[in-house]
This record gives structure tokens, C-alpha cells and sequence, in this order.
């Protein structure tokens, strides 16, 4: 038997939520507030109105009643022996006249002197609302149903020429055709309220598109998700970044600005003057002339920096600024390093070219058959690479540093200056990595000081290195056989920029000055037991140990 044929299920549909877009939200939003401003407006101004003509009806008719009662001939009537023969047809003249909806005339016992329907006369008056007006003598208005239906009434008691009241007088408007004048009326006011709220909807619409034009087409959603990218951006840049207003108050500063925005402390500065934050800053320079600057060098605080500012136009006019800047610290000590590494390269080179040489004597004397000779050789010179790194081993804990004075020794020795680490000398603390960094930084730049220090004319280059970590701090000292620096210059050689070796040089000497003010110590100048200058640089221990990382990063 063939299978049975299985059917095709049938679509299965999900309700998809329909978002608007902001343009349809805001025309919604507004048009939906507009029309129930309006029809709550509307439905408060008609019952307004509604009530108002009522109490007019009800005021037009008690004057007409007040003037009825005053007519002597209607008063006179109601003594003749058919009284109904004079009343009726006065009464039915004003009802005419005045457009009410009927004139009815009683006498004391309510019975009927005129009504609009002749078959009504002589019939007791519907209503029972008669007492006040007969036996209080009262004129008011009174609403109530007689044989014509709901009505309005003005009712006001008949005097004689004595003041006895001997009859009364009802006016009236019926209630339905008080409807229907008040529903016309109605109608042109719903027909302007509508007219309103196509306007509103229109000018929402307006409204809405301009807004849209201005967002540059983008949806509400879009609009924040770009901000936190932008915020995002912004904050992750290493450069820092400072937006200020056509007034000069800072709008914006990210991160990397605030590293150098004085008494920020990490904290966001917006609201500021520029000048408050940064007193060197010609930001204002730019709102007022409106023109870019690139590439400017200014110091912020104690760093020298390289700042970019541009203007912020709109539509012409000059309202803002940004400026942008790095640190040219940074930019000179990656250059340095970059440097140091091309001139370890050319050691390196030397001394591959070196050992080749020395390679060659020792095939040539073995060549020779004086292999003691060579043997000698070989452990010589081994015995001089082992004691050296030995030396350092035993004196300096840390491997990173232990490397970087090995490095120092070979390119020193590459370059004819021989190099002495004192027999006192110890490093047995372990660094963090943030002490690492600055002791390799300061080491360094002072080894590599006094390598180029100028000396006299046929003296041999001579460096004697010593260092400490006895007692609460690191002391460095580095001491040389060179010319030495004046008394009057002392000072100054610790200045940016200041140096005797060209252009885009004297970084080091400051920079060694900033790192161990920062470590709780500072750097001074003596004169050196080599007949040069002798740089003693001084550090808080607890600042550069690993314990001393537990304890400031909590």
C-alpha cells in the first residue's frame, strides 16, 4: 500500500512588533495631545455654553413674564366676567412676538386664562410649581415638565391695583428646542475644533520633518547608540582631547586629557575655563580668529606636549574649539629608545665583526698547531664574559635589570668606554613592574650621560656604576672621568631641551629628574671621585617594590 501523503503544513505566522519611526512617534505624540487638549477644551466650553443659554431662556423669559404682569389691560381681564376672551389673545400677541414656546395665564386656583392649544383652556396648570408665585409672591425661573413637555419657566405672580396677587403668570421655552438651537450652535464649534486639529496634525507633521532634517535622518535609538560609541572612542584614545564652547568652558575632555588638566585629579573638569585648566592654552586664540593650529609644542603643567586645535564652525560662525595633544616626552623617549636599539644593533655588529677576528686567530693558530696557545685564548676570554655577568648576577636580583646592565657593558665596551660596577654594589629587592620600569629608565639614561660626557683630549673613557637598595631606599650612582659641569650649570643640565649634544637631545637628565620626584626622591649632581660629574639618584624603596604594588593598588 502507498503511504499516506502528508499534507503541507500550514504557515506559521508570528506578530512581528511594529516599531514606529521618531517622525510617526512625534506626529502621534502631538497630534494625540492636541485633539485631547481640544476635546477636553471643547467638551468644558459646550457644557459652558449649554448652561449660559439656559440661564439667558430662562432671564429672557421671566422679563417677558415680568412685563405681561405689569399690563393693566391683563389685569383688568381678571375681574370681567370672561376673562379668557381678553387674556388669550394678549397673551398668544407676545408669545409671537417674543418666540416663546408658550404664554399660559392662571388665575389663583391655577386654572388656565390662555395656553397655546385653545382645547387647553380652563384646565388646572401641569407642573405644580405655582406655589411660590401665588402664595409667596416670588418671581423665578423654574424647569419642569407641563402638558407641552420639559420647558424653562419664568413665573411671576398677577396683582391687582391693591398688591393681591390674583393670578400667575408662566413663560416658557420648551427644553427640546432649547436643544436644538444649543446643538446648532454646537455644531459650527465642533467643525472649528476639527479645523484646529487638521492644523495641529499638520503642524506636527511640520514640526516632526524639521526635527528629522536636523538628526540628520536618524532614529532616536541610532542617535544614543552613536553618542556611547562616540563617549566610547573618545575615552579609549591614549592622546588627550579637550572641546570647549564659543565662551571658552570646557564641554568635553576625555581620559587622556585629563592626565594633564591641572587639579583635575581624574575628575571631569567640563564647566571649567580653559584657562583654569590649562593656563597655557590658546584655545581662545582660535575662537577668536577662527583658524587651525597643527603641531604646536606647549607645556602643560610639566610636560611638554604637541597640540593640534581646530575651530568648530557652524554655518560659518566660530563655536567651538578642539584641540588634541600627546605627549612629546613619550614621542621623544620611543624616538630614544628606537635609537638605542639601532645603536645596540651596530654593537652587535661590532662585536660579531670582533669575534669574527678573533675566530680567524684561533683557526690560524690552530692551523699552526699551537693548540695551547689557542686553548689559553679561549679561556681567557671566557673566564672575562663569565666573571662579568657572574658579577651582575650575584649583585642584581631582578632579571630584567641584570640584562639591561649587561646590555650597557657590552655596547659601552663596544665603544671603547670601560664601565666598573663598585664591589659594594647590591640590588636584592624584587621590583614591580612599575619600579622596574623606572629604575631600568633611570639607570640607563645616567650610564648612557656619562658614556657621552665630554672628556679631554687622550683621556680613556672610564664609568664607575654603583647602586644600593640598603635601608629604606635605592640610591644610583654613576660617576665618570669627563670634563665635568660648571657649578653655575648645575641646575640647568636638568632642564628639558638643555644639552651641549645638538638638537633633540636633554631628555634624559630631566626625565630622570620627573621619575624619582614621582618615586618620593630626586636626583643631584657632585663632583665625581674621576675627576668628572657624579649624578646620585635616590628612591623610596617602597616604591618600587612589589610589596609597595600591593599596598598603592589598593
Amino acid at each position: 500500500m502507498d503511504e499516506p501523503q502528508k499534507l503541507p503544513s500550514a504557515p506559521k505566522f508570528r506578530l512581528v512588533p511594529v516599531v514606529l519611526g521618531f517622525r510617526a512617534q512625534m506626529v502621534l505624540l502631538v497630534g494625540s495631545l492636541l485633539v485631547l487638549m481640544l476635546g477636553i477644551q471643547g467638551l468644558y466650553l459646550n457644557q459652558r455654553y449649554a448652561a449660559l443659554m439656559e440661564d439667558q431662556i430662562g432671564q429672557r423669559a421671566l422679563n417677558v413674564a415680568r412685563t405681561l404682569a405689569a399690563n393693566g389691560l391683563l389685569i383688568e381681564a381678571f375681574v370681567t366676567p370672561d376673562p379668557v376672551s381678553i387674556i388669550q389673545p394678549l397673551a398668544e400677541r407676545v408669545r409671537q412676538q417674543t418666540g416663546a414656546s408658550f404664554v399660559v395665564v392662571g388665575n389663583r386656583e391655577s386654572i388656565r386664562y390662555s395656553h397655546p392649544l385653545p382645547d387647553r383652556l380652563g384646565e388646572r396648570m401641569v407642573g405644580e410649581d405655582n406655589d411660590p408665585a401665588l402664595n409667596h409672591g416670588a418671581e423665578y425661573i423654574s424647569r419642569a415638565t407641563g402638558s407641552l413637555g420639559p420647558s424653562i419657566r419664568g413665573k411671576v405672580p398677577v396683582r391687582n391695583s391693591g398688591g393681591a396677587i390674583i393670578g400667575v403668570i408662566s413663560v416658557g421655552f420648551l427644553a427640546n428646542e432649547i436643544e436644538d438651537r444649543i446643538a446648532a450652535d454646537m455644531r459650527s464649534n465642533f467643525l472649528l475644533m476639527v479645523g484646529i486639529a487638521g492644523l495641529g496634525l499638520l503642524g506636527a507633521f511640520w514640526i516632526a520633518n524639521r526635527f528629522k532634517r536636523a538628526i540628520l535622518g536618524l532614529e532616536p535609538h541610532e542617535i544614543a547608540r552613536r553618542l556611547q560609541e562616540k563617549d566610547a572612542i573618545l575615552q579609549s584614545m591614549h592622546e588627550g582631547l579637550v572641546a570647549v564652547n564659543a565662551q571658552g568652558r570646557i564641554t568635553l575632555a576625555n581620559a587622556g586629557a585629563r592626565r594633564f588638566l591641572s587639579d583635575s585629579e581624574g575628575q571631569n573638569p567640563s564647566g571649567q575655563d580653559i584657562l583654569q585648566a590649562l593656563p597655557l592654552s590658546r584655545l581662545h586664540d582660535v575662537l577668536r580668529t577662527g583658524e587651525a593650529q597643527y603641531d604646536k609644542e606647549t607645556w602643560v603643567g610639566e610636560q611638554l606636549v604637541v597640540v593640534n586645535r581646530v575651530p568648530i564652525l557652524v554655518d560659518g560662525r566660530v563655536e567651538g574649539a578642539v584641540a588634541t595633544f600627546r605627549s612629546r616626552m613619550e614621542i621623544l623617549e620611543l624616538s630614544r629608545s628606537l635609537a638605542e636599539v639601532r645603536q645596540l644593533a651596530d654593537s652587535l655588529r661590532a662585536q660579531a665583526h670582533e669575534f669574527s677576528n678573533k675566530l680567524h686567530m684561533l683557526a690560524g693558530l690552530l692551523q699552526l698547531g699551537n693548540v695551547q696557545e689557542a686553548i689559553a685564548l679561549i679561556g681567557e676570554e671566557s673566564r672575562l664574559e663569565q666573571a662579568r655577568l657572574t658579577l651582575l648576577q650575584n649583585r642584581v636580583h631582578d632579571a630584567a635589570l641584570c640584562g639591561l646592565l649587561a646590555g650597557k657593558l657590552m655596547r659601552a665596551s663596544s665603544q671603547g668606554v670601560q664601565i666598573e660596577v663598585d664591589e659594594g654594589s647590591s640590588l636584592h629587592s624584587e621590583l614591580s613592574a612599575s619600579g622596574r620600569h623606572a629604575l631600568t629608565c633611570i639607570i640607563g639614561n645616567l650610564v648612557d650621560n656619562a658614556c657621552e660626557a665630554p672628556r679631554p683630549a687622550g683621556c680613556s673613557p672610564m664609568v664607575v656604576l654603583s647602586f644600593t637598595d640598603l635601608g629604606t631606599s635605592v640610591v644610583v650612582e654613576v660617576d665618570d672621568n669627563g670634563c665635568g659641569v660648571d657649578a653655575a650649570h648645575v641646575e640647568q643640565v636638568f632642564e628639558r631641551g638643555a644639552s651641549t649634544k645638538g638638537d633633540g637631545r636633554g631628555i634624559g637628565l630631566s626625565l630622570v629628574r620627573q621619575l624619582c620626584r614621582e618615586l618620593g626622591g630626586d636626583v643631584t649632581l657632585e663632583p665625581g671621585e674621576q675627576g668628572g660629574a657624579c649624578f646620585v639618584a635616590v628612591v623610596d624603596k617602597a616604591r618600587v617594590t612589589c610589596q609597595a604594588g600591593v599596598l598603592y593598588g589598593q
